[in-house]
């Protein structure tokens, strides 16, 4: 099976490193593996106990640590193999923590996509820290921290204690705006209930409906649009926008797969996520892409609930939800293979589908 991956991010100062060794001393993450990226705010020497391998140590929680010395594929590759060949201890869980100024999305598409991780590790969640006392300043002054928080599958706001109670409702309505399909915890010194922490995960064929259901939230972003006030035109966050789309009728294969690559080809860059529930030809198949990489569909074992529509989350960087909309033609398309070769006339009348998109 492969590993669950949690990526956990956030501003310099938001917590990270605090919740992290809290999380750690927790029984259900006594199997876990931990990569924290070498300029990162490391703070847990006084976990440290011995390194089995280079760039390696083992925690006294009997966790695994090791920093990011250059490419991560690497840094994720190394670590299976160590822990097949018996070179590390065996871990059932791999979190990264990555610095207060990455922008989180290359990490995401590594875990995602890459061709030398499939099989290897699965994107667990998201998790990331806002800190309540300089939260809004932050999201104002660098667009990184709001990439961080439109990304996430979970946003927790730290130092609630210590922030006046009307800024951390200001912050609150904020991130809800930013990313409404997050759920929202207030963490304090870095406690949170660890059940809390392990529950997202949907990127697979057994995932329960539940579990599905909350991985896209549809209904929250459908809520946040039609409430959607004029953001201030300075913020960077003004120019991110998170909604849900629905297909009625179901969506042929070759139309989803063209429909895919069309997207993440013409306006990758601007998507920073996608995820969709979708029905494809009958079958309940779940989608997700990080700008320009998409990951390979899953079809599910069962609905998760009655509801047949096709659902899309996106997460996006100027960009209009009807844009979008007008490219769905596209998946009523059943183009013929010939020889490899898609159609002639069938892909002209896709790309016809989407012209004005690149735009």
């Amino acid at each position: 099976m492969p590993v669950p991956v949690t990526i956990i991010t956030g501003f310099l100062g938001s917590g990270k490193t605090t919740l992290l060794n809290r999380l750690l001393l927790q029984p259900a993450l006594e199997r876990a593996a931990v990569i924290i990226n070498e300029f990162g705010e490391v703070g847990i020497d006084h976990l440290l106990v011995s390194a089995p391998a280079e760039n390696m140590v083992l925690l006294d929680t009997g966790c695994l640590c090791c920093t990011v010395r250059g490419d991560l594929v690497q840094t994720l590759t190394d670590l299976h193999a160590k822990r097949e060949s018996g070179a590390v201890p065996p871990f059932s869980h791999l979190i990264i923590e990555t610095t207060g100024l990455a922008d989180p999305v290359p990490v995401l598409q590594t875990v995602v996509a890459d061709e030398a991780l499939k099989g290897v590790y699965r994107l667990h969640d998201v998790v990331t820290l806002v800190d309540a006392v300089h939260g809004e300043a932050q999201l104002d002054s660098h667009p990184e921290s709001v990439k961080q928080a439109a990304v996430a599958d979970a946003l927790l706001i730290s130092k609630t204690d210590l922030a006046a109670p009307a800024a951390v409702l200001s912050l609150r309505e904020r991130l809800t705006r930013l990313n409404p399909g997050a759920e929202l915890h207030d963490v304090v010194r870095g406690e949170i209930d660890p059940a809390v922490f392990l529950r997202g995960g949907v990127y697979e064929p057994a995932a329960k409906g539940e579990d599905v259901e909350r991985w896209l939230h549809e209904a929250r972003h459908a809520h946040a649009h039609s409430h959607r006030s004029h953001a201030d035109v300075n913020r960077h966050d003004s120019h991110i926008s998170a909604f849900c789309l629905y297909h009625e009728r179901p969506i042929r294969r070759a139309g989803l797969m063209m429909w895919l690559d069309m997207l993440s080809g013409l306006r990758g860059a601007n998507l920073l996520r996608v995820k969709g529930l979708l029905n494809v030809e009958g079958d309940p198949v779940v989608v997700h892409a990080v700008q320009t990489v998409v990951h390979e569909p899953v079809v599910l074992d069962a609905w998760p609930t009655d509801d047949r529509r096709s659902r899309l989350v996106f997460i996006a960087r100027d960009m209009d939800r009807r844009e979008i909309e007008r490219t769905f033609d596209a998946f009523d398309y059943s183009p013929t293979l010939t020889r490899k070769t898609i159609d002639p006339a069938a892909y002209a009348q896709f790309v016809a589908a989407m012209k004005g998109f690149a735009g």
